[in-house]
């Protein structure tokens, strides 16, 4: 599960922050890109458990992860055409809707594994920041020595491999017990129930506040910082120091996170968010970047796995992957694509003070963090 998580990953780690760089070769304005960034992520919310619906009509977990792979590779080579803005949106957006939903239907099976086998989800999933570190580093070393060409053909390689990975390293688990396989009329009436459900639409809202505070982070952090001199090798070692954190976080902090429980954590996320932002807005030196990046630790892996914990206590089996598709869908969609969407214009008009923007979103997250105290279902028992 492991070395899955590394095969996808090895593309996130070169596509967050350096199809930008890809779109801007082009010729494309800061607007335009975050136009193409954002579209897939406005309508995830709608696109994601849709697909997770689909996921579900299949046998084994895995089937899905094989087809998804292998059609986003596809896509994405499409990409290498000139087809102009308008042709690489729409291309973009069937890949990106595509991807986006592999890593939650991946979460439910290793969730369900980590349960049943008694070992911390944080490992696997931390093999798979380490893969995205070695991908930033690659790419941003060869970005200095070469085309931005060399991100698209990086990401079409990833996809192939984690829709190959999937078949020969996932385990053939089923997705419903037993021989019932409920129709498409069930599986969407579990989906209701989630939608339906006040203090699941909490949990994943505010958790997805904070998380989409990265929006511009992942969107105009490598472009805000080369207009401030610092060049892409540089700027990959400055990803590279905030998953490194996230890895130590989901590897060595596991039984600090039990103690401290869902809520807690996400609140700790949105606090280390809001300080973490504001500061960026303002253009801190290099020196300062590498202790601000240690907050991804917090702003996002606290935050990442407070959401995935959130989503599962507050749904059922049935509906499980909807669960997380939605979870996923707000905090890397809706709401990211609307971050996404504003990003672009604020970095051509305000530069880094567009980060401002960010710490807002955290603030009106950790709010939202707070009240689920007030949700008794998730009292410890």
């Amino acid at each position: 599960m492991g070395l899955f998580y590394a095969a996808l990953f090895l593309g996130t780690g070169a596509s967050s922050p350096y199809m930008p760089v890809w779109f801007a070769h082009q010729g494309l304005s800061g607007a335009q890109i975050g136009l193409i960034l954002s579209a897939p992520m406005l309508v995830r919310v709608f696109s994601a458990p849709l697909i997770a619906l689909w996921a579900d009509s299949f046998r084994h977990r895995r089937t899905a992860l094989i087809f998804l792979g292998l059609g986003v590779a596809g896509l994405y080579a499409l990409m290498a055409l000139p087809l102009g803005f308008a042709g690489w949106a729409v291309v973009w957006f069937a890949a990106s809707s595509a991807f986006s939903t592999i890593s939650p239907l991946t979460d439910v099976i290793v969730l369900a594994r980590a349960r049943r086998d008694g070992f911390n989800y944080g490992w696997p999933r931390g093999i798979g920041s380490a893969a995205f570190i070695v991908a930033n580093l690659a790419v941003g070393w060869l970005l200095t020595r070469g085309s931005p060409a060399i991100v698209l053909v990086w990401i079409t390689g990833a996809a192939a491999l984690a829709g190959l990975a999937a078949r020969l390293l996932l385990p053939p688990d089923a997705v419903h017990e037993g021989d019932h396989r409920p129709g498409f009329a069930d599986r969407w009436a579990g989906l209701g129930d989630l939608l339906r459900d006040p203090a699941f639409m909490l949990a994943v809202a505010s958790a997805g506040a904070i998380q989409s505070a990265h929006a511009f982070y992942y969107g105009f952090s490598t472009l805000a910082w080369k207009a401030e001199g610092i060049p892409e090798s540089t700027t990959g070692v400055l990803w590279a120091v905030g998953v490194s954190v996230e890895i130590a976080f989901f590897w060595f902090l596991e039984p600090w996170r039990r103690r401290v429980g869902a809520r807690r954590l996400l609140v700790l996320g949105g606090a280390a968010s809001i300080v973490r932002w504001t500061a960026y807005a303002f253009s801190p030196p290099l020196w300062m970047l590498f202790p601000l990046q240690a907050l991804h630790a917090l702003s996002y892996a606290a935050t990442f796995l407070a959401a995935l914990q959130l989503a599962e206590q507050l749904s059922t089996p049935r509906n499980a992957s909807a669960a997380q598709t939605i979870n996923s869908a707000l905090s890397s969609g809706v709401l990211m694509g609307m971050a996404t969407l504003a990003s672009g214009p604020l970095f051509d008009h305000f530069g880094a003070r567009g980060y401002l923007l960010m710490a807002a979103m955290c603030v009106a997250g950790t709010i939202g963090a707070v009240r689920l105290y007030w949700v008794h279902r998730l009292d410890p028992a």
